[in-house]
């Protein structure tokens, strides 16, 4: 079953950005509360309060016993605003549920154990889908759904479809991935800088320069005088 998380609300009448704010200088949250056969309604939590409520829990798939000025009733977590920068929340909208009401929202996957493919290969577990979306009975509602990957070798994934939820329709596809074993990652050796061998450098050729009043030989040098 779910956790349930009891929280206070007062009523407030003030709407716009500029009453939000002066909500949350003075500690409060703003919220609305919504649901089948409710009109819309404004509230406001203690920051604080929620603070400690929420620390630490799957936000989605949790109950909330809202007591609204001494009346409980039992609500989901639509949406939870958180501020960007500093720790808080800006707002909440919860949605009111009803015994034998079919709800649709998402749970956290767990994965249970240490796969076969990772202790005796080296590989690496990546899961992939962290939450899926079920439609389901208030008083059905999982905490989170456990999914055993002892037996994954390497190359080996598991899918929505392995999936079982008592009392629950699965609305996420079936063939979805939720976790593979991986091979371990084989960091790539530079290769070694290739060392170059310079070849010795031919010797210079020094040619004696030819002297520019260097006399050409005589013409008919060497040849038979005639007669």
């Amino acid at each position: 079953m779910a956790q349930t998380v009891t929280l206070t609300a007062e009523r407030r009448t003030g709407s716009g950005s500029s009453a939000a704010r002066r909500l949350r200088a003075g500690g409060r949250v703003p919220a609305v509360i919504y649901g089948h056969g409710r009109q819309a309604e404004s509230l406001s939590l203690s920051q604080k309060e929620m603070e400690r409520a929420l620390a630490g829990i799957a936000i989605r798939s949790v109950l909330i016993d809202l007591t609204i000025e001494g009346t409980t009733v039992k609500t989901l977590i639509r949406e939870l605003q958180r501020h960007p920068v500093r720790p808080g929340f800006v707002h909440v909208d919860f949605y009111e549920i009803h015994a034998g009401e079919q709800v649709k929202l998402s749970v956290p996957v767990q994965l249970v154990g240490t796969p076969e493919g990772v202790r005796n290969a080296g590989g690496v577990l990546d899961q992939v889908l962290r939450e899926i979306e079920i439609e389901v009975l208030a008083q059905h509602i999982p905490e989170r759904i456990e999914l055993d990957v002892t037996n994954l070798a390497i190359g080996r994934s598991l899918h929505v479809r392995d999936i079982r939820i008592e009392n629950a329709t699965i609305l996420t596809h079936a063939e979805d991935t939720v976790c593979t074993v991986v091979p371990p990652r084989v960091e790539e050796v530079a290769p070694a800088a290739a060392t170059t061998v310079e070849e010795p450098a031919e010797p210079e050729l020094i040619r004696k320069p030819r002297a520019e009043d260097e006399e050409a030989a005589p013409e008919g040098e060497g040849e038979e005088a005639e007669g």
